[in-house]
């Protein structure tokens, strides 16, 4: 329901940011059921590596189309209008996922769960690019800052490629 709403409001308001919010929303769901995968007990070591690993390169791919989406955006003039409903929406996904990223952070350190640990990492950042998101959209509503929605698909990207990296790492 989240990522079909996303699409319509960033399709609505020509949104970057809200574009890359839903793409992350759909790594959040595809992290979570990797992590379930992985929590029904049978797998190993290298099952473990192989769930990191998929789960940095969706960051990698989350990365890859914000930056793409941005400069096509910018390119071609695009200036995104403001969604009354994208900020309402990314209000509550602030509180809902940094909660959500507590209880996930204890319950993987509790299991020494290196899958749900990172799980728990995405779910943060989640949050995290909600508050950045919120912010740009705030101030392109309030102020008709129309690039600040573009700047915080930027932020978007440079989480993609951090986290990307970290998991394959962590996954070597």
């Amino acid at each position: 329901i989240e990522i079909g709403f996303l699409v319509i409001a960033a399709a609505s308001a020509r949104s970057v940011a809200l574009a890359g919010f839903a793409l992350d929303s759909f790594i959040e769901i595809f992290a979570s059921l990797v992590v379930v995968e992985q929590l029904r007990g049978s797998a190993g070591p290298e099952a473990e590596r192989r769930a990191v690993r998929r789960i940095g390169v969706a960051f990698f791919v989350l990365a890859v189309y914000i930056a793409v989406q941005a400069g096509v955006t910018v390119a071609l003039g695009i200036h995104p209008d403001p969604s009354a409903l994208g900020i309402a929406w990314l209000a509550a996904t602030c509180a809902v996922m940094f909660a959500l990223a507590v209880g996930k952070a204890r319950t993987g350190t509790e299991l020494n769960h290196p899958v749900l640990s990172a799980e728990a990492k995405v779910t943060f950042i989640d949050g995290a690019l909600a508050a950045g998101i919120l912010l740009g959209l705030v101030l392109n509503a309030a102020v008709d800052w129309w690039w600040a929605d573009v700047a915080a698909g930027a932020i978007l990207v440079a989480y993609g490629l951090r986290e990307g990296s970290e998991h394959l790492r962590a996954s070597t």
